[in-house]
């Protein structure tokens, strides 16, 4: 495949180029865009969904653009970061709006859609944005047809191109064209993929030359070629450009031409092409890109490749928005081994799960988290004590500094808060660096299982920010009758689904010492009983267990039924410190066990003390910052570490 494909010491495989905007998409399905009433945000624009489309994939890829100097341009830079895609060739413009583009899907295959692009900052790129080094520090660059449209972003791409060449790096050119974003369209017809144009011809064919290799629909072909027939179109192409040439063909898949081109259009390389519900068509063409290049850049054969890149098209064409719905590599790799029962692969349960688990927005190895999501207890407190009960909400904040005096901006510190008494502990959490943050959804003591302030639990979910966690507590045994575990096995399952279907992940607290035996095998049979449920929650959280092969066959049934779970977290139940140290250092031989969420050993001497008016907010900060602190540094010392 040429000396680029043999450079394996390049710190990146593919740089891409050009467009980068935020997507709003409208949630009702089947509704004309005058009437969407909610959008979901994701990112957008060709070269942008590639950049990600290749990094889930496996690739080592950067995004070459620009965005602007406020919150969008913020969403993009950062959601790229965690996606794994180096931003070291995003430029903030200080001048420009990042893009916008609207969009919905009003019927099978038809997505109308607005761009907010006048004058935005990823069509301002200009030559004094490529840098040579750069450029030259990756196997390939993917130039997009958008881009070449106007001087300034025309010139750009072409220094790049030279660049790459000069490396002995390779060109690839996806047509992507829009023909409103060349003038060629009202702004109604944003969904328009094809208006025949001299002057748009004329400009492309330029580029054929220099290119390894060409992507595009038949429409592109045609635009890139400047003739009026698929066939023609391929032969001027060839006549220019030695590249590789994919047509892309949409449910049909794909042909590549790695030769002369003959008279019959389907003598070339053919994938393997995949039967699937078209669901909204947008952004398959970068998913099918992103399958192409993984399988082109990583030397696997062509009709691999096209493979793969039908399977990742087939993937977004059954899924609502772009570039987060790209699948992972272990997800593509699942699905070509396994494939589904679903036309619909939205509807493919053990596929989401795999797409869920592997492309979470954080990656957590290991977890300290001071629980204060407490109300019933703390309810007590304030009885006992004579204290407000609305003392409750400033306490709250309290334990949140305490927390972050220990975690002090360091990996793998959270905490636990409610939504009753911590409102305002929340808003201070915020204002600290933690890894995660944690919110129960039961009623505090229900048994069978309730759910606090409403029973349509998704309409609160909604409401939440992404990143936090939902937390539930079920007194759950598995020797429990048969009635009672049905009911909360129920609840638990709506829950989960809830938390699926609005994307937030789920820790489920199982705690059945208090109704029945505790043995070794009690919580493994537990949790077999909510996994047979098809239960996968991002976290368990569990009481202490009496011998390490209890938490041997815990882990082997985790790990049987959800190899992608985050792990285990042990909980307190108020027990004393010595207590809780000897039941750290019983799972150091339990990697499944990531860390641990305790609460009242931390904070209930505090909180007496605090609400009885014995204690100052400072000493109280101080009381728990010391025990939590105390039982990090045994945690740690559990797992053979030390504090940073």
């Amino acid at each position: 495949m040429g000396e680029a494909m043999d450079a394996k010491h390049a710190p990146l495989d593919v740089i891409t180029i050009g467009r980068a905007s935020v997507d709003l998409y409208g949630q009702q399905i089947g509704s004309r865009l005058e009437d969407i009433t909610s959008f979901a945000k994701s990112v957008g624009g060709c070269p942008a969904n590639i950049s990600v489309g290749t990094a889930r994939l496996g690739l080592r890829s950067a995004l070459l653009t620009r965005v602007g100097d406020e919150q969008m341009g913020r969403f993009i830079r950062e959601q790229l970061t965690r996606e794994g895609v180096s931003v070291d060739g995003l430029k903030t413009d200080p001048d420009r709006l990042t893009a916008l583009v609207l969009l919905s899907v009003e019927d099978e295959g038809v997505s109308p859609m607005i761009f907010y692009r006048s004058d935005c900052a990823d069509m301002a790129l200009a030559e004094e944005d490529i840098d040579e080094a750069f450029i030259a520090s990756a196997r390939a660059i993917v130039v997009t047809g958008t881009h070449f449209s106007r001087p300034n972003s025309d010139a750009a791409q072409r220094k790049a191109i030279r660049a790459i060449k000069a490396n002995g790096g390779k060109v690839v050119f996806d047509i992507d064209y829009r023909p409103n974003l060349w003038g060629l369209a009202g702004h109604a017809e944003g969904f328009e993929r094809y208006v025949k144009s001299d002057r748009v011809s004329a400009r492309l064919k330029t580029v054929l030359p220099d290119c390894d290799l060409i992507v595009g629909t038949e429409e592109e072909i045609m635009i890139a070629s400047g003739t009026d027939d698929c066939l023609s179109a391929l032969k001027t192409i060839r006549s220019l450009s030695k590249a590789t040439i994919v047509l892309k063909r949409g449910a049909m898949g794909c042909i590549v031409y790695d030769g002369p081109i003959s008279d019959d259009l389907e003598d070339g390389i053919v994938g393997k092409g995949f039967p699937i519900e078209v669901y909204n068509v947008l952004g398959a063409g970068d998913a099918f890109m992103s399958g192409f290049l993984r399988g082109w850049l990583g030397e696997e054969s062509l009709a691999t490749a096209a493979t793969w890149a039908n399977a990742c098209g087939a993937f977004a064409v059954s899924r609502l928005l772009c570039a987060p719905e790209y699948p992972t590599f272990e997800e593509l790799q699942f699905f070509l081994k396994n494939g589904s029962r679903h036309l619909a692969l939205r509807k493919d349960e053990a596929i989401n799960h795999i797409h869920w688990a592997t492309t979470r927005r954080r990656v957590i190895p290991s977890l300290m988290a001071l629980a204060c999501d407490h109300r019933i207890q703390l309810d007590d407190v304030a009885a006992k004590a004579g204290a407000d009960p609305s003392r409750i909400h400033d306490f709250k904040v309290l334990t949140v500094k305490a927390a972050a005096k220990v975690a002090a901006g360091r990996a793998g510190y959270g905490m636990l808060l409610d939504e009753k008494y911590g409102r305002e502990a929340m808003f201070e959490f915020a204002r600290h660096s933690f890894a995660w943050l944690g919110r129960p959804v039961e009623l505090p003591g229900s048994r069978p299982l309730r759910f606090e302030f409403s029973q349509d639990i998704g309409s609160q979910l909604i409401e939440w920010p992404v990143d936090h966690c939902i937390k539930c507590l079920c007194f759950y045994h598995p020797d429990d009758p048969e009635p009672l575990k049905t009911e909360q096995q129920q609840k638990l399952k709506s829950l989960f689904e809830a938390a699926r279907k609005v994307g937030r992940e789920l820790l489920i607290e199982i705690i059945a010492g208090k109704h029945g035996e505790l043995n070794d095998t009690t919580i493994s049979r537990a949790l077999e009983e909510l996994y047979a449920l098809d239960i996968k929650p991002d976290w368990w959280k569990l009481e202490p267990q009496a011998s390490a092969g209890a938490w041997a066959k815990i882990e082997a049934v985790i790990l049987k039924n959800d190899p992608w779970c985050r792990g285990v977290v042990l909980l307190g139940l108020e027990a004393p410190q010595d207590e809780l140290e000897a039941a750290f250092a019983a799972t150091a031989k339990a990697p499944i066990v990531k860390g641990f969420a305790v609460g009242r050993t931390i904070f209930i001497n505090a909180a007496e003390q605090w609400l009885a008016g014995k204690m100052s907010d400072d000493e109280a900060v101080a009381d728990m910052a010391s025990r939590f602190e105390r039982l990090t540094e045994a945690w740690l010392a559990a797992r053979g570490r030390k504090a940073a």
